[in-house]
């Protein structure tokens, strides 16, 4: 499986470049979606990322190790590809997630949950609850 696709590595590029004019201007800085998720597939690591800077490695988002303390900051794709886990498994990247909401929002959960899944349980349950838009 591909890591980072093409398009999801564009995407991530052009958040931080908005997040760095951002900063460069005295704006505030803007709260993403969340981009892409990487899970371990037998274990509660997972990370969701916003940005990838231009080094193509380090990426910025949420990470969670499965210790029920989630936390904001970066960490490496090389470091994540990297790993190996029993039974020939790799850490892989969820191919269906759905951001559902700013990084700030599953942040938020996160911590108050202790967990990135069962923040995204919460967020799921949640986004299902909203009443229809239009009229």
């Amino acid at each position: 499986m591909i890591l980072l696709p093409p398009e999801l590595r564009a995407a991530l590029r052009a958040n931080a470049a908005a997040h760095r004019r951002a900063v460069e201007s005295g704006k505030a800085e803007p709260d993403p979606l969340p981009v892409v998720k990487y899970f371990s597939p037998i274990g509660a690591a997972t990370w969701i990322a916003t940005e990838l800077d231009a080094d193509g490695d380090t990426l910025f988002g949420l990470a969670d190790l499965g210790f029920g303390c989630p936390e904001l900051g970066v960490f490496s794709l090389r470091e994540i590809a990297g790993v190996r886990l029993p039974f020939g498994l790799a850490i892989e990247r969820d191919e269906h997630f759905m951001p559902l909401r700013p990084l700030s929002v599953w942040a938020d959960t996160a911590r108050r949950l202790g967990s990135i899944i069962v923040a995204e349980s919460e967020l799921r349950r949640s986004a299902n609850e909203l009443p229809p838009s239009g009229g």
